[in-house]
């Protein structure tokens, strides 16, 4: 595929094969080396209706469902703009949470293994059903797929400040609970408040370096201080709410003249029944991991105050797969656009009227988790960035999980993690090899490439010192 260099960390692809606009890639050479499939998606993308100034790509990308993961798209919603539940994703609302304690790691290291048995007894985990909160029926499901956060902090598995600091106030507007269907609803009953698999984890960080002093302060972290990195989404239920809305599109397309070149990428109108039903039901997904997050925090300050004394303070909450009603100005024009953001993060700028007062001149925290035993970051939106304001989302996997697993034992990940004096919980070792670090990009080039492009800026560097996995 050609490529042309516009400038550094940033790569065009010109209109070709039905593209609507260009495709534009925020990376190095090096990170773009396996990138072949992903960047066919980049173009297949550019191609929906709608689409507006380009379709972008992180410099974490690599191949998803449909749309590329690492992927940003903007629709315009008066010029019959689409929205796509592959440009979402199965894991509605995955996102990230961190909280900083009020210790430093000498003083949490003699009481940390005491601390990381506590979560390995308290945090759920895995595959199936399991959750720190079994809801007592339907009604009370709905009541948290519409008030995300809120709910919870209103049922005493929180504080106020939880929800000024977390994305949208803890909860999504216009979440549609008549668009949950039922199996969604069942397997939403059993899951909230736990891990899930895969990528998702509980970390316990210390703050390696910061960068941005008066950031850093403001959001609430400092050298040498301990953090918790949460990193998980919307479990069973927001995967069967995209498969069935992929479903839905997929037969309704013909009806609206819509043709796409990949039938993951089905999508509908914005303003179409079949668009309002998923944004609604996207955006009780989206709030069902928001709770989902919120539960985990609770249960973890539960373990940090029994076993060691410690407090634990929200920095921010934040998603990376979600499509968004927002405004933004394209070719000079103020406009209303459905940004889909799949495995990037919304990055918006200082004084950003949707931040919370106390750090909006700083800009939006931005919260990237590393890969297991490597290190995570805090970066933040800046003044003019790019892509509606958006930025990477992680390392990026580079290898299968499958293959992942061909390329360490368990014993040898447990000792290597030993090593580095890294506590690890897993639900099991063999799991744990299919995320070892080679499966994935290096997460310093990458937060390299994203500041380098003008998307973000760093603000501190996190280190684990435990981690708990499904």
């Amino acid at each position: 595929m050609d490529l042309i260099e516009e400038r550094p960390f940033r790569y065009r692809i010109d209109p070709h094969e039905g593209m609507r606009v260009p495709g534009v890639v925020f990376a190095s050479r090096e990170l773009l080396a396996d990138a072949e499939r992903s960047l066919d998606q980049v173009v297949r993308v550019a191609t929906l209706p709608g689409i507006v100034a380009a379709s972008y790509a992180m410099p974490d990308i690599h191949w998803g469902y449909g749309f590329p993961i690492g992927g940003v798209a903007a629709t315009d919603v008066a010029d019959g703009g689409v929205v796509s539940p592959g440009g979402v994703g199965f894991d509605i609302s995955c996102g990230v949470r961190l909280l900083a304690a009020d210790c430093d790691e000498a003083a949490l290291r003699p009481v940390l293994l005491d601390v990381m048995d506590g979560l390995d007894r308290a945090i759920p985990r895995g595959a199936g059903p399991g959750g720190v909160w079994r809801l007592d029926g339907d009604r009370e499901l709905e009541r948290l797929l519409r008030g995300g956060s809120r709910f919870a902090v209103e049922r005493g598995h929180g504080e106020e400040r939880d929800l000024l600091r977390c994305e949208d106030g803890g909860a999504v507007a216009d979440a549609d609970v008549t668009q949950v269907g039922e199996r969604a609803r069942q397997r939403g009953l059993g899951q909230v408040g736990s891990l899930g698999s895969a990528n998702h984890f509980l970390e316990l960080q210390r703050v390696e370096t910061v960068y941005d002093e008066p950031a850093a302060a403001a959001f609430g972290i400092s050298a040498g201080q301990v953090c918790v990195m949460i990193h998980c989404g919307s479990r069973g239920l927001g995967h069967q709410i995209c498969t069935d809305h992929v479903k839905l599109m997929d037969r309704a397309m013909a009806r609206y003249g819509i043709t796409v070149p990949d039938r993951q990428l089905a999508c509908t109108p914005v303003e179409s029944p079949e668009g309002r039903a998923y944004l609604g039901a996207m955006a009780a997904a989206a709030n069902y991991g928001r709770a989902n997050r919120q539960l985990l925090s609770d249960a973890t300050r539960g373990v940090f105050r029994r076993a060691a004394g410690v407090r634990l303070s929200l920095v921010y909450d934040v998603s990376h797969n979600l499509a968004k009603i927002e405004h933004h100005t394209v070719d000079g024009a103020r406009r209303q656009l459905c940004v889909h953001r799949k495995g990037a993060t919304r990055a918006f700028p200082p004084g950003h009227p949707e931040l919370p007062g106390d750090i909006r001149e700083f800009g939006q925290p931005v919260l990237i988790p590393g890969t297991l035993g490597t290190a995570s970051y805090v970066l933040a939106g800046v003044a003019d960035g790019s892509a509606f304001h958006s930025t990477c989302h992680g390392a990026g996997r580079t290898m299968s999980r499958h293959q992942a697993a061909r390329t360490i034992t368990g014993g040898e990940l447990r000792a290597r993690l030993r090593r580095a004096g890294i506590a690890a919980r897993p639900k099991s070792w063999r799991g744990l090899t299919e995320e070892t670090p080679e499966a994935y990009k290096d997460v310093d080039a990458v937060v390299a490439a994203s500041e380098g492009a003008g998307l973000c800026r760093r603000v501190a560097r996190m280190v684990p010192l435990g981690v708990v996995k499904g």
